[in-house]
């Protein structure tokens, strides 16, 4: 990549009107080992914290925090001269991640997120990451998800994080952004061969004609649009046990979208690292899901009529999620750096939408045939 292709945080954050916050010049190589890597982030600290400037170095302690498939996480803390410790989040992220991350969106979204009480505070941006406040709760393991009180609390949280309003365009942007990954996914040229080879047996004929079939059928529910976090997934869920305490965390995906999108994809997430899909949640669990999300104060008053709609809209658009994350994956099979079979990650996800299709295509044609009748 050129220099000037490199993902500048301080333009994006000038161009996302957060003004207001810290920005740093530096960058840190995210391929650095923990070693190599904290004189540059203590480094990057104290250039954005004048507070700080003048401690010695030995006062900064970094530690990772978690390595996401799209940013690496890391805790500093900082001893500071009256001697109490102040611990901040850096987040890094990955190289090329900005071919499937609009980092302007993310950046505008945070700054109302924040306001709204969701995730980490922003306290600084720098060439490619940011600093944010450090949240002291543990990430939840996708098997925690299906608790029925944590997925209560995780739909009372959806509930509210669905009221945000971030400015700008209110429309859906599912379609578009699915439509932009087809479009850098259907022209890629793989250097190794074996990859190459299982890439050309993709049909992107037959792919375009499911996202349209499936585009026509979900414009037909009418499903409504909210600002949706788009990747609630066990790792972007944090939960401080003493306070019970629930956070949300990493809006990387967030963007106007249909709120059956949201909750099917986050269904989707039950199956955990190793895509075990027959732990998705069944239709009881789902329910149970449901009242909390569309009543959080008064769950068992949420109208059948109500449940089912929902029930249709999130396990419609599930399908979608299968389609938008398995693309998502055939551009980091030649975009990421990191070790994972993306190519086999994107034949999972489709093969998985096509053996759910025919199911819930059909739970749709028939909830929207019996529409208005009863």
């Amino acid at each position: 990549m050129g220099a000037l292709e490199i993902w500048n945080a301080m333009e994006v954050a000038r161009g996302a009107r957060v003004s207001d916050i810290l920005s740093s010049s530096l960058t840190i190589d995210p391929s650095l080992s923990l070693p190599e890597m904290t004189p540059r982030i203590i480094e990057l600290c104290k250039d954005l914290f004048k507070k700080w400037s003048k401690l010695e170095d030995s006062r900064f302690s970094v530690e990772t925090v978690s390595g996401g498939i799209t940013n690496l996480l890391l805790k500093v803390s900082v001893e500071e001269e009256k001697g109490n410790l102040e611990p901040v989040t850096v987040r890094l992220y990955g190289p090329n991640t900005e071919y499937v991350i609009n980092r302007e969106r993310e950046l505008q979204a945070i700054k109302y997120l924040s306001a709204a009480g969701f995730g980490a505070k922003l306290l600084g941006v720098f060439g490619n990451g940011m600093l944010q406040s450090f949240i002291n709760a543990r990430t939840l393991i996708s098997s925690d998800m299906r608790k029925p009180k944590l997925a209560a609390e995780i739909a009372k949280q959806l509930h509210k994080f669905h009221e945000v309003e971030i400015p700008g365009s209110k429309e859906s942007q599912l379609w578009n952004d699915i439509s932009k990954f087809f479009d850098k996914a259907s022209v890629l040229e793989f250097d190794d061969d074996e990859k190459q080879r299982m890439y050309k047996t993709i049909s992107f004929k037959e792919v375009h004609d499911e996202i349209f079939e499936l585009k026509e059928l979900t414009g037909l529910l009418n499903a409504p649009v909210v600002f949706a976090h788009n990747d609630l997934l066990s790792g972007n869920l944090m939960f401080n046990d003493e306070e019970e305490k629930l956070y949300f965390i990493d809006f990387e995906y967030g963007s106007y979208n249909y709120r059956g999108f949201d909750i099917g994809n986050h269904f989707n997430e039950y199956a955990g690292f190793d895509c075990d899909y027959s732990l998705y949640p069944n239709k009881d669990e789902q329910y149970h899901f449901f009242r909390h999300y569309l009543q959080p104060e008064k769950p068992h008053e949420v109208s059948d009529k109500d449940l089912e709609t929902l029930y249709v809209e999130s396990n419609t658009y599930m399908l979608a999620s299968h389609l938008y994350w398995a693309l998502w994956g055939l551009i980091q099979a030649k975009m990421s750096p990191i070790d994972f079979d993306y190519l086999g990650y994107f034949f999972l996800r489709y093969n998985e939408y096509k053996r759910q299709k025919e199911k819930h295509f059909l739970l749709a044609q028939s909830y929207l045939s019996g529409f208005g009748a009863g």
